[in-house]
């Protein structure tokens, strides 16, 4: 039997599977079908990875009942216009995720002309703004995956990359706990791992231990697995210096920009599989632009911008994780980002152990919660001394599922409390859901293109992909330049006013009395604090909006300087963020949007008369 006859053997076997057709195509599984349960799509692409024969898997299995084209239309910017019409860039970046501005920063390095476009209304608009910022060790990766390879690379890249963008970086390390001594055992073979993929560190630490690095771990704790090269940074905050400091060296961001289609024609170079095409032109909602190398970095939508350019290998599958955010006062219960092990089993759930053997290995299935596809719910000391509780994992049809459900964030909460027992629901302020952009492979595709030759793919970036994103970018930015060399016989020389330094403006609340006071002095609109909760300031808020790379949103100022995230999320300080940016923009309050164009918040005054009449 056949490799492809056996994987269409366990997809049919699965229920709704004969209505599934399998078929082989330029070297991908492709998967065609329509089926009543998501979760029986998903399970079909899982069986059907083979990566030492395919190059991927197409799933084109569709959910019964399923509104394609409106969870399409959410995400499509209602903006058009001929702004970016006749562009050429050298090249064209799809994606303002980190990827995409990790990317734009290293060719920034170059004497080329680069766009980057955008869908949605800043930079960090999807997975990006919406995880922990966990810098990962790695230490669950297989040696030759694409995610060790790069989470490796990434790691070691931070500390510099923090320091010349001024973004805060914590290194404390991660911690993965044990409640039992026999749990010392799997813990080893992953130390083992660790030793094997060259992580350096990393030790099993006793309780007495442990609790120097992490003193609030309960009794019942044996010890932990500690890799002290693990860290938190801001991921929002990361993606934005990256393209700050691409702008400042020559990049142009443009947002609210959607890819809608690409033309092709055939290329005068041959692949592996064939004569290969070459995109000649990309048509968005702000018009056509006409590229000589194109970077995929959509996110949950690279495989439809690879399916636009004719060469998908792999297909996302959306995945939604909620986070939830504790006050400050709650930031002490971690130091670090710790989580159980996955094969770890709490006291409180050992009584459904009693029934003997069978009931303990079921137990140990659950405990493991898919671990192989997610790192599991844990516990995150964020570099503003929150502490973050998530996520879960749920798969979705939609890729624009920020949905966030109660019953969801119950589960959340009462699962870490086992774990913190100090842990309480009456310190939540805020919770979001982002949505992850994983491959059926469970690894990154980055790659030149297979099938046409001016693309490059940098796709199923999910987690660890904050701490990959530095790595990726350099090879993406190296690709680039070999292919406009190779391609279009374009000298590519280095950009000699490329300054790597990326300056954030001062922040009051990280200063002394004494620095206060001269700030205040030298221009008084830092004495004016607009958010009591993180202490932000006007002059603060002033300088984010004469930045290069100026974002005139409520949103966006939060992303840059954190109004609105502190214990009143906004209720007293949002509507002073507001005034600020209708007075520097010169246009009315109702003017003002929340984030995306159609986000209002004020539709005009409710009383008549002059502001000045009682």
């Amino acid at each position: 039997m056949s490799k492809l006859e056996k994987i269409r053997k366990k997809i049919q076997a699965l229920p709704e599977g004969d209505a599934m057709e399998v078929t082989e195509e330029r070297g991908c599984i492709v998967l065609r079908g329509t089926v009543k349960e998501w979760n029986t799509a998903v399970k079909a692409g899982q069986l059907a990875v083979d990566q030492k024969r395919y190059l991927g898997v197409i799933n084109d299995i569709r959910l019964e009942g399923f509104d394609y084209e409106a969870a399409a239309a959410k995400g499509k910017p209602s903006l058009h216009d001929d702004l970016l019409e006749g562009a050429s860039p050298d090249v064209l970046i799809i994606g303002g995720g980190i990827t995409g501005c990790s990317a734009a920063r290293e060719l920034s390095r170059h004497a080329l002309s680069v766009l980057l476009v955008e869908k949605g209304s800043d930079v960090a608009s999807g997975a990006s703004k919406a995880n922990g910022g966990v810098i990962h060790v790695g230490i669950n990766f297989g040696k030759n995956s694409q995610k060790h390879h790069y989470n490796q690379i990434g790691n070691a890249m931070y500390r510099q990359l923090s320091e010349e963008l001024d973004v805060p970086l914590e290194q404390k390390g991660q911690v993965m706990l044990c409640c039992e001594k026999w749990e010392r055992i799997p813990v080893w073979f992953l130390r083992q791992n660790g030793k094997r993929l060259g992580i350096p560190g990393v030790r099993y630490l006793k309780r007495d231990e442990l609790r120097k690095v992490e003193p609030e771990i309960p009794d019942f704790i044996d010890g932990g697995m500690y890799m002290p090269i693990g860290g938190i940074t801001s991921p929002y905050e990361m993606t934005i210096a990256l393209a700050e400091n691409a702008v400042k060296n020559g990049v142009r961001i443009v947002f609210d920009t959607a890819v809608e289609e690409m033309e092709l024609e055939p290329s005068c170079r041959s692949g592996a599989y064939g004569e290969m095409k070459h995109i000649t032109c990309v048509k968005t909602n702000r018009g056509r632009i006409y590229p000589k190398v194109i970077i995929n970095a959509a996110g949950v939508h690279a495989d439809e911008i690879a399916e636009m350019a004719d060469d998908r290998t792999f297909t996302i599958h959306p995945r939604r994780g909620t986070d939830i955010i504790m006050d400050q006062k709650a930031g002490h219960l971690v130091r670090t980002s710790m989580a159980k092990a996955p094969f770890s089993i709490l006291p409180q759930d050992r009584a459904q152990m009693a029934s003997g053997p069978a009931a303990r290995v079921r137990l140990l299935i659950r405990a493991f919660n898919g671990s192989s596809h997610t790192k599991g719910v844990g516990l995150i000391h964020s570099v503003h001394g929150n502490m973050l509780i998530g996520p879960n994992a749920v798969e979705t049809p939609d890729r624009e599922d920020r949905n966030t459900y109660r019953k969801e964030v119950e589960d959340i909460i009462a699962m870490q409390q086992k774990l913190s027992p100090d842990l309480s629901a009456g310190d939540v302020i805020a919770y979001f859901t982002g949505v992850r952009a994983p491959t059926y492979e469970e690894d990154f595709v980055v790659r030149k293109g297979i099938f046409t030759d001016n693309i490059l793919e940098a796709a199923g970036i999910q987690s660890p992909g904050v701490t990959a994103a530095p790595a990726i970018g350099a090879d993406l930015a190296k690709w680039a330049c070999e292919s406009l060399e190779n391609l279009c016989g374009k000298a590519v020389l280095s950009n000699p006013d490329f300054d790597p330094v990326r300056k954030a403006p001062p922040r009051l609340r990280e200063l002394s009395v004494e620095e206060r006071d001269a700030l205040i002095r030298e221009n008084p609109d830092y004495g004016v604090i607009v958010c009591r909760c993180e202490e932000i300031s006007k002059g603060e808020i002033l300088d984010a909006l004469r930045s290069g790379l100026c974002v005139p949103t409520v949103d966006g100022i939060k992303r840059r300087l954190r109004p609105g995230m502190g214990r009143c999320q906004g209720g007293f300080c949002q509507p002073l963020v507001m005034q600020i940016i209708a007075d520097f923009l010169g246009v009315p309050l109702s003017e003002v949007r929340k984030s995306t164009p159609g986000s209002v918040i004020t539709f005009g005054d409710t009383k008549g008369g002059r502001e000045d009449e009682i």
